[in-house]
């Protein structure tokens, strides 16, 4: 195996978190390992809501936490919070002078819209539902332009390099069937969700939890994997990833029917439409489930107006021959969000030296059991440029011997085997003896195909679902409906894992 020495920071990934760190990390050299071409494979490209931020007179960065921390049900790091919304306002800004096309009200500020669990409207969007792609045009063009960064693309990750102590030393990638080693002073890690782990997603199918594996198999301490938030509204027509109809929709008075027309949701909870994104999901899959279906309305709400406020739902309706101007749009719950990952400080740090991480693979504690609407471009913006700043400050060599960890990879049949199993066990209702299941399959599937990253990262979820014994935010439980629990994070390793869910398997039995 061939070696490529870099003295300087090594980015793995290339959304909003891998590039936001990439420009924070100047003046030192930045290589970012990104498997697909710029703007393709990342979840940032795909977001659709925009940024939420205390941008507008009468908001505040302390009430943005305050919403922050009562979407996230007990379990957000209060401290991170605020960290996070102090920060958003000039990172939205940033975004905006590197390019981004934010709305614009008629006197030149942001014009924000309202999303579920928000006290007021602070969401800056980008032609209604083209915020992602709008901010990733940006701030390619600005990484490209940047002369201490090179992007190199068709490079997978695959293993990580670290020494005799444990310290990361940097990372194995596979370029056109060959493996090399690229060794640097610091590694972020800004590698996605487990969205591809589940048969029904709205993120890129190839962001299957590999840098959550990675890093949990080399022994970093990860925060919280059991909860995953699953979007109430993708657009049920029977495509992988499936389209979302982004949160704006209900922001803008679209409401949720069913199959005869009738609105559901006051049945759910009293914020209707706007209630928190779980309450929602489970609402839409308990309609589905007794046959009445889940239905999008917008023909008031937006109407004639949808290919000009909503240009991409409405392209992707369009598609599948559902016209949202005059028939409301089929949706059902899909794996939207990780809110869990490796567990980092305000700088990105992981437990593990040298190693870093950043966006959805990373645990930051501000989202606790229940994203708050928008906060997740903000997050990889806020904490990405924190990363690269903290990292660039790393400056030791890496010595000559170092220790692989290399996975194997998992078969597209296993994957998709894989994919059903999480959706039915570990989707957006679980049980005991789904979960225990779903351990079972896993287990095969490494037996057959060896432990890989990905079914590392399935492991973490199933295990850690398992293990809490309540309903909170996006980990619901029928067999424990219990929400009086005392809050408490999840903090596991890797080595106290599996001796755990044996121990959970054979008590059940």
């Amino acid at each position: 195996m061939s070696r490529l020495v870099h003295d300087g920071v090594l980015v793995v990934g290339a959304g909003l978190a891998g590039l936001s760190a990439a420009l924070a990390a100047a003046p030192r050299k930045v290589l970012v390992l990104t498997d697909a071409p710029l703007s393709e494979g990342c979840s940032s490209a795909w977001a659709q809501g925009g940024m939420a931020a205390a941008l507008s007179d009468g908001d505040s960065a302390q009430q943005h936490a305050a919403d922050t921390v009562a979407a996230g049900a007990g379990l957000v790091d209060t401290a991170m919070a605020r960290l996070l919304t102090d920060e958003g306002p000039a990172a939205v800004r940033a975004l905006a002078v590197l390019g981004a096309p934010f709305d614009r009200t008629a006197d030149g500020g942001f014009a924000q819209g309202l999303e579920a669990a928000h006290s007021r409207p602070r969401v800056a969007r980008v032609k209604g539902d083209q915020a992602g792609a709008a901010i990733m045009a940006a701030i390619i063009e600005a990484v490209l332009a940047a002369p201490h960064i090179e992007v190199r693309a068709g490079h997978r990750l695959r293993g990580l390099l670290q020494d005799a102590e444990g310290r990361v030393r940097g990372v194995i990638a596979e370029v056109a069937g060959a493996l090399v080693e690229i060794t640097a002073s610091a590694t972020i890690l800004a590698t996605g969700g487990v969205g591809g782990l589940y048969a029904i997603t709205t993120t890129p199918a190839e962001l299957k939890g590999e840098g959550l594996g990675l890093a949990a198999l080399a022994g970093a301490l990860i925060a919280d994997p059991e909860f995953v938030q699953f979007h109430p509204t993708a657009i049920d027509i029977g495509r992988d990833p499936a389209p979302l109809a982004t949160e704006a929709l209900r922001g803008e008075g679209a409401v949720l029917v069913g199959a005869d027309g009738e609105r559901f949701m006051t049945r759910y909870h009293p914020d209707a439409e706007l209630a928190p994104r779980d309450v929602v999901a489970r609402a839409i899959h308990a309609e589905r489930e007794t046959g009445r279906g889940a239905f999008l309305d917008a023909r008031q709400a937006v109407g004639d107006h949808f290919s000009d406020e909503f240009p991409a739902v409405f392209a992707a309706c369009m598609s599948a021959g559902v016209d949202p101007r005059i028939q409301p749009i089929p949706v059902a719950p899909a794996c939207h969000y990780h809110m869990g990952g490796i567990a980092t400080d305000g700088e990105g740090r992981t437990s593990l030296a040298g190693l870093y991480a950043a966006g959805e693979c990373a645990s930051t504690g501000v989202h606790g059991a229940n994203r708050l609407a928008s906060n997740s471009l903000l997050e990889a913006a806020v904490f990405g440029a924190r990363a690269g700043h903290a990292a660039a400050q790393e400056a030791e060599p890496a010595p000559a011997r170092l220790v692989r960890l290399l996975t194997p990879d998992l078969p597209d049949a296993a994957v998709q085997t894989l994919r059903q199993a999480m959706s039915r066990d570990a989707g957006v209702i679980r049980d005991a003896d789904g979960l225990l299941r779903l351990l079972e399959v896993i287990e095969d599937l490494e037996a057959r195909h060896g432990r890989t990253a990905a079914l590392a990262a399935a492991r973490l979820v199933a295990a850690s679902a398992l293990a809490r014994t309540e309903s909170r935010g996006g980990h619901y439980r029928a067999d424990a409906t219990r929400t009086d629990v005392e809050p408490r994070r999840t903090f596991v390793r890797w080595a106290d894992l599996l001796p755990a869910a044996h121990s959970w398997k054979y008590a059940a039995e």
